[in-house]
């Protein structure tokens, strides 16, 4: 009897698809070695081989319909991938498929139809094609209510991607906060969203540099109130200067004037937090021409 875990353990080992291990698992009694053999015989294992690689380029993509957005971020190997028309039409077909469908986590999406099987067998027929490793990495998917407005924007050809959500305003202004948040990082929308133990950590690092620089014990709560605010003021959206603001005033004080409130903010930048890979561009397109 062929069973789901059986079916897993194929797919974890050849990156084969759901379908593809059951059928294999069919025609060879549930032998998993001789199963992997008629993958790779078929070609379709081919992506196994690249499974331990790092795909640390790729693109983060966007996709709005009416009151619905999902962005995602998709990598590959090389940036010389992340712009081929075989990838990007896989990009298109992932967010087209995931808008209309009812997912809200990755493992969903993966399991999703589409005209090459799911998700997870068209990421793993491309990568057997293209010759690099692909991978779906996050994606986030928002709904709004109709007050609301999505501001999205996309930074240098997909290297980062803004979805925000704010109640009551014009779509230039959603776009601006998008823009905003693009070039200068926020990683929380208002200081609330900080978790206490992030906070926590903050205030004990600054501590001890205040320690270190020979300040009064008994005046360095009152110098901490200072440090918190400007930290605020680096990390969360609402509290730093709108980049487009002659005033100096804040992206809150923007939205507030334009009569708006900020709901939501995702910033997603490819590869943030990813080994990189350690080869120069010399080698890269020497690698290239060889291939």
């Amino acid at each position: 009897m062929i069973t789901a875990n059986l079916v897993k353990e194929l797919r974890e080992k050849t990156g084969a698809g759901m379908l593809d291990c059951k059928k294999a698992l069919e025609a060879n009694n549930g032998d998993i070695n001789a199963s992997i053999d008629w993958l790779r015989e078929k070609g379709i294992s081919k992506a196994a081989k690249k499974a331990d690689r790092i795909a640390a380029e790729g693109v983060a993509a966007i996709l709005t319909k009416n009151n619905k957005a999902v962005i995602i971020e998709v990598n590959s190997e090389t940036d010389f991938v992340a712009k081929n028309e075989k990838f990007k039409s896989m990009v298109d077909t992932m967010l087209n498929t995931i808008i209309d469908s009812d997912a809200k986590t990755k493992e969903e999406a993966l399991n999703l139809k589409t005209e090459e099987g799911t998700i997870n067998d068209l990421i793993v027929s491309r990568t057997a094609t293209i010759g690099e490793k692909l991978s779906f990495r996050r994606m986030e998917v928002i709904t709004k209510k109709d007050s609301e407005v999505f501001g999205d924007y996309i930074h240098m050809g997909g290297k980062i991607a803004v979805l925000t959500v704010i109640d009551n305003v014009s779509e230039s202004v959603a776009k601006d906060v998008a823009m905003h948040s693009a070039a200068m990082r926020p990683q929380y929308v208002k200081s609330s969203d900080v978790p206490t133990d992030v906070l926590d950590k903050e205030k004990e690092i600054m501590r001890e540099q205040l320690l270190n620089e020979g300040k009064p014990e008994d005046k360095i709560d009152n110098i901490l109130v200072g440090k918190v605010k400007k930290y605020y003021e680096e990390v969360c959206l609402e509290n730093q200067i709108f980049v487009k603001a002659e005033n100096k005033e804040t992206v809150a004080q923007y939205v507030k004037n334009n009569g708006g409130v900020i709901t939501t903010m995702i910033r997603f930048e490819v590869g943030e937090g990813m080994q990189k890979r350690e080869e120069n561009f010399a080698e890269e397109v020497a690698k290239q021409m060889q291939g």
